[in-house]
């Protein structure tokens, strides 16, 4: 880990104008926010991440879990994982977010990350993690060793040739099927964006993984009310019970009325480089009657576009079971 030199923030302004000094849009920035520091860190130690600055945010008003007017949620950016997945609002009318994040880390991890943090982590493809090795979201140009080598555990949907990269976050597969918004402040005011348009797809610029811009501070995010009458689970599938990515999972939210699905939303994990919302999927569920054949039909089209490496074809076949099997538990319930 390289010296660093740390500063603490009492106001958003002030947090602002202290990131606003990086000259580059790319994550790694020269100066970087901290709030619990869980995945941050690990980078720094390894010299992935190579911030001379950070600004730790622990101290900002952004640690509240709060009730909108119009029954939707709204999450601090510092609140932790724990106390979010804990939280009687996102039990009760949230339960794939709560269950997700407590499928995620250990529960000291969960007690230090944070809402941004997770909106953030990076991902755990080991040629990402070995400076050694070359990574074009780690040195732009340098390659993509993992095509050709150890992919076993990586992406299959919105991959490039330059990057096949996954995102590694439970609870962004939550969100995305929850349709969060992100709300940002920085340098140029205030905006809101989905969480679908937050995350970028590798392309030909896998480095650049969010909107984020220098300076850009996550305040929040907020969730929409909850669809009367709706049912929503994750489902993860890993290589063991315990502290492990997902090798695929589902978050699915689905209303059902005498057995018919008249709303579906439906996020994948473990296999896209972004958190993978699939209205494919979506397209083929509403409307139709809650069957083994309807649900197989809407796997069949989530994962249509799948383009599998030398070792993770396997993910093909684990992620539709994974969305037909979580498609059978939520609708069992409704």
């Amino acid at each position: 880990m390289k010296i660093f030199e740390l500063t603490r923030a009492d106001d958003p302004r002030q947090a602002i104008a202290a990131a606003a000094k990086a000259n580059t849009a790319q994550q790694g920035a020269d100066i970087r926010f901290i709030a619990g520091g869980t995945n941050l860190v690990d980078y720094m130690k390894l010299n992935v991440e190579t911030p001379r600055q950070l600004v730790d945010v622990n101290h900002l008003p952004f640690d509240k879990i709060e009730a909108l007017p119009d029954g939707g949620l709204s999450i601090g950016a510092v609140v932790r994982n724990s106390d979010l997945a804990y939280h009687p609002i996102v039990r009760k009318n949230y339960a794939v977010l709560s269950e997700a994040l407590l499928s995620g880390a250990s529960p000291q991890l969960r007690n230090m990350a944070t809402t941004a943090g997770n909106l953030l982590q990076r991902t755990r493809c080991m040629y990402f993690r070995d400076t050694a090795m070359p990574c074009n979201k780690r040195e732009p140009g340098s390659g993509c060793a993992a095509i050709t080598g150890v992919n076993r555990g990586l992406a299959i949907l919105g991959t490039s040739e330059h990057c096949i990269a996954s995102n590694p976050s439970d609870m962004n597969v939550a969100l995305a099927a929850l349709e969060a918004t992100i709300h940002i402040s920085g340098p140029k005011g205030e905006r809101s964006v989905t969480i679908g348009d937050f995350h970028l797809l590798p392309g030909n610029t896998p480095n650049r993984e969010t909107v984020l811009e220098p300076g850009d501070l996550i305040t929040h995010v907020t969730l929409p009310p909850p669809s009367p009458g709706n049912r929503s689970l994750y489902l993860k599938l890993r290589d063991r019970a315990s502290f492990e990515f997902a090798l695929a999972s589902a978050a699915v939210v689905i209303t059902a009325d005498g057995g018919k699905i008249t709303r579906a939303r439906v996020a994948l994990g473990g296999v896209g480089t972004k958190p993978w919302r699939s209205m494919e999927a979506e397209g083929e569920l509403t409307g139709q009657s809650a069957t083994q054949a309807v649900f197989q039909k809407a796997a069949e089209a989530a994962l249509r576009d799948a383009k599998p490496q030398s070792q993770n074809g396997f993910k093909v076949e684990l992620a539709k079971r994974c969305l037909v099997h979580a498609l059978k538990l939520v609708t069992q319930t409704a």
